[in-house]
């Protein structure tokens, strides 16, 4: 009876070697957590790096002093060093940020907040004799702009942008062959001003006057393209003014 009971009791008891490998991999965890290297965390708890990895992996076991430095050092409490319940927890919440975390080009953290994503369709507008539109067409990625541009220059609701290309050479010297521009398709007013139209199922983008009559002149840049009239009140059967350019891109 007696024999049993040792065995029972012996199936719940954690060897300390065990022990030692269960903290070794908490104190490599919260290292991690934080991004800190085996030197950074030696240098400050006053080890050396073999002392440190010895830890880590269960080789030694660090002394009250020690688990209290680098409590302090990875900001947990000691508990969670020796218990590790609420440290797991806290990796896992680390690997979902992780997951999340974008960085720019010098691995600075970027708050995707403060941007929003415009889609770019595979589409140009014509500054020459029109490119064949589709209905259907979906965007093939989409542009990043700042939130703040486009509250306060632009004025504009996001949902109302998108972005496409400019083809041709009517509007050279204003809006050059493989632009890219912005377009507000909530402004179809069409006063004045450089706007994406619909003509005969082609897109073009031209400059647009508002002149009297109700008549809307359409001219191009380039010389060697005849202006022409719209009139507004008795618009062709397939005629729209699609949005106003309100910002454009040009690779040199």
């Amino acid at each position: 009876m007696k024999n049993k009971l040792n065995e029972s009791f012996s199936t719940k008891v954690i060897e300390p070697e065990n022990e030692r490998l269960l903290l070794g991999g908490r104190l490599r965890d919260a290292r991690e957590r934080l991004s800190l290297s085996r030197s950074e965390c030696a240098d400050q708890i006053g080890v050396s790096i073999s002392t440190l990895q010895a830890w880590e992996i269960g080789e030694r076991e660090p002394d009250a002093t020690k688990i209290a430095r680098l409590a302090r050092l990875y900001k947990v409490s000691t508990d969670e060093l020796l218990l590790g319940e609420v440290l797991a927890s806290k990796q896992i919440q680390h690997r979902h940020d992780q997951s999340y975390c974008v960085l720019d080009t010098t691995g600075n953290k970027v708050d995707l907040s403060e941007f929003v994503f415009i889609p770019r369709f595979d589409l140009q507008a014509s500054a020459g004799h029109g490119a064949l539109t589709s209905d259907n067409e979906k965007p093939v990625f989409t542009m990043a702009f700042r939130k703040y541009w486009i509250d306060n220059y632009l004025r504009a609701d996001p949902k109302n942008l998108s972005v496409i290309s400019v083809h041709g050479d009517s509007m050279e010297g204003v809006l050059n062959d493989r632009d890219v521009i912005l377009l507000n398709h909530a402004d179809t007013n069409a006063v004045g001003g450089l706007y994406v139209l619909r003509v005969d199922g082609n897109l073009i983008v031209k400059r647009v006057q508002r002149i009297p009559g109700g008549k809307l002149r359409v001219v191009s840049a380039n010389e060697a393209y005849e202006p022409f009239e719209v009139d507004i009140n008795n618009p062709p059967d397939d005629f729209a003014v699609i949005g106003k350019v309100v910002w454009f891109g040009r690779m040199l």
